[in-house]
């Protein structure tokens, strides 16, 4: 079995307040490999902090520990922050949910897919403006000389998420994180980002760190899952079981989702059990 590119053990992430502290994240525990690996869960379980721990871009006020949390030989806990700098982009590269705060609005849209590659590899204006347009092509934007000159606000939201996708893939990194790059976008526009998304990651055996609220999206695209609630990992199992879940915070999400052959007033609320608050977790359909 091959290295995972990540491996994560008892991640904490903590916030100090005037009157009391609170943990953000709470004793995670994960590894990712050459694999789609999603994680869902409810607003404010962590999902964001976990993937933005990995590049210690977490606010200010956080404190990260964790038995150990690598990437590939890296011990990323104790790396400084020119170590860091060496990591994100090149071999860690994060795509953010909406590219209008992404992207820089005072920059021509290829500039900033040049720049991105210069920072990471040694290379000529020239070179550099040849593999930005072959990635534009490469994420189906349609004649890429034209929206190369292009500023943000002048590109559609699934245009400007495709870009975001470019420039994160361009410095070929080793794992992507996405956190919602789809959340904005109409279904149809939806699929064709995922679609080139998956081509690239499958092609480049890239390893990809999904978050998403959508979890039909992530059994379909993804081959793993990692159900989070309150800041702990909840249910970790293949991404085609996530239907037959065995936790019930995990059933009491799959509960409430629509279903268009069930007509229903109103949809399920999950009911949430303080037990889970501590309880025991379950790893591909048993109890860790």
């Amino acid at each position: 079995m091959d290295k995972p590119l990540v491996d994560v053990k008892d991640l904490r992430i903590r916030f100090h307040g005037a009157q009391r502290s609170h943990d953000a994240v709470r004793g995670v525990s994960f590894t990712i490999g050459r694999e789609k690996v999603g994680i869902v869960g409810e607003s404010g379980s962590g999902k964001s902090l976990t993937g933005r721990s990995l590049l210690k871009l977490t606010p200010k006020g956080a404190e990260i520990s964790a038995t150990h949390m690598r990437f590939k030989d890296l011990d990323l806990l104790s790396a400084s922050e020119r170590e860091m700098r060496k990591v994100r982009g090149n071999h860690i590269s994060m795509i953010l949910q909406d590219p209008k705060y992404s992207l820089n609005p005072l920059m021509r849209i290829g500039n900033q897919i040049v720049e991105a590659y210069r920072l990471h590899h040694k290379a000529r204006p020239a070179e550099a403006k040849a593999k930005a347009l072959a990635m534009l092509e490469a994420v189906q934007i349609r004649d890429p000389d034209r929206v190369f000159k292009l500023f943000p606000h002048e590109v559609s939201g699934g245009m400007g998420q495709r870009i975001m996708i470019a420039m994160m893939l361009i410095p070929e990194p080793d794992l992507i994180i996405a956190d919602e790059p789809t959340s904005a976008l109409d279904v149809t526009v939806r699929r064709q980002v995922l679609t080139i998304l998956d081509e690239l990651v499958t092609r480049r055996g890239t390893g990809l760190m999904f978050i998403s609220h959508d979890l039909n999206l992530v059994a379909s695209f993804c081959d793993r899952v990692l159900v989070m609630y309150a800041g702990r990992i909840m249910e970790d199992l293949p991404a085609s079981e996530l239907h037959n879940a065995r936790h019930p915070y995990t059933q009491s999400l799959l509960e409430s989702l629509p279903r268009l052959n069930v007509a229903v007033e109103n949809l399920t609320v999950p009911v949430r059990d303080p037990s889970w608050f501590d309880g025991p977790v379950y790893r591909n359909g048993a109890l860790a």
